[in-house]
């Protein structure tokens, strides 16, 4: 199921992804450093939820408490729970 995600306190303005159950693919990120979130994008695909989770949760950017990577993550639990709940 295709979802969309507004970041915040980040410089990207959204996160689009396609979940499969846990399973994400075609995440793009609308704003922010594009050959940096082009390869994010790239290395999580065909990971599950709880792998990204992982690697990526409570990433940080400079002085920022967050990071397109950490909110990201917020968004793919976001939605994944939000579609189980749905079941």
């Amino acid at each position: 199921m295709k979802h969309t995600f507004q970041p915040s306190g980040v410089c990207p303005r959204m996160i689009a992804f396609e979940l499969d159950g846990n399973v994400v693919h075609n995440v793009a990120f609308l704003g922010g450093c594009n050959g940096n979130l082009k390869a994010v994008s790239k290395l999580v695909d065909g990971k599950t939820v709880e792998e990204i989770e992982a690697l990526l949760k409570g990433n940080t950017c400079g002085p920022k408490p967050t990071s397109c990577a950490d909110q990201l993550c917020i968004g793919l639990r976001k939605a994944y729970d939000e579609e189980r709940a749905a079941q």
